[in-house]
């Protein structure tokens, strides 16, 4: 598989606390170097320790939209703090973002059987505000990736294949069955996918070297893949769930 990825969103600066150093602007000079049309900055929600407020996550609504000629998107990645699914940012925040990914992060989820976390992403999917879910296939909150990905399908919801979460230095364990599942059933419904880089700091920026190589695995059609059009992903979030 050999495409050009035109978009990233799922991103870090400092704000989103874990050592990272830059800033927004940082990142998109990061961004132009590589080419990349499209940058989403998603930091952590508040209950990560050193992540943004939610006074942060409504001033992003001022933020430039073009910065170093890429053009800016601005969400973040919202923790998902109980059973109920509820995240840490409200709604009234939520809705003024261009994109929402939610994500179980240790300590603030308690993790839980593979029914009990399936159970808790179907929950947070009825979020009307919720874009993507964030790195799903963790080994540490084992879910059902069928149940997901028909979920998902349902409500117009991405499934992202994390890049970092596949590399050897991951920390999620061994992500690929799942995300090889997810591949798989994209590629059958013929419903895109999301490559995330979860870069923090600009380190990688636009690099998806282990998706897409276990994506090449599962055969899965390039233009299936949202990362090579901006266009195409603003089309996906411009349509109704």
């Amino acid at each position: 598989m050999s495409v050009r990825y035109e978009l990233d969103i799922h991103t870090h600066t400092i704000a989103s606390g874990h050592g990272s150093t830059a800033t927004i602007t940082d990142m998109a000079k990061a961004a132009a170097a590589r080419n990349i049309k499209m940058l989403g900055i998603s930091d952590h929600g508040p209950r990560t320790f050193g992540g943004g407020r939610a006074s942060y996550f409504r001033s992003l609504a001022n933020a430039q939209k073009e910065r170093l000629g890429v053009r800016m998107l601005y969400g973040a990645e919202a923790n998902i703090v109980d059973r109920k699914g509820r995240l840490d940012l409200p709604d009234e925040v939520l809705s003024r973002l261009d994109f929402v990914i939610a994500s179980m992060h240790r300590p603030i989820l308690k993790p839980g059987s593979k029914e009990e976390n399936t159970e808790t992403y179907l929950r947070v999917m009825a979020n009307p505000y919720v874009t993507v879910i964030g790195h799903c296939s963790d080994t540490h909150f084992p879910a059902d990736p069928f149940r997901l990905f028909f979920e998902a399908r349902k409500r117009h919801i991405l499934l992202e294949i994390n890049n970092s979460s596949l590399s050897p230095e991951g920390y999620r364990g061994d992500t690929r069955f799942a995300d090889l599942v997810i591949l798989n059933l994209s590629a059958h419904f013929h419903y895109p996918v999301l490559f995330s880089s979860d870069s923090h700091g600009t380190a990688h920026i636009g690099d998806f070297a282990y998706a897409e190589e276990l994506a090449g695995r599962a055969q899965i059609p390039e233009g299936l893949i949202l990362n090579r059009s901006a266009e195409g992903f603003l089309e996906f979030l411009r349509k109704d769930k």
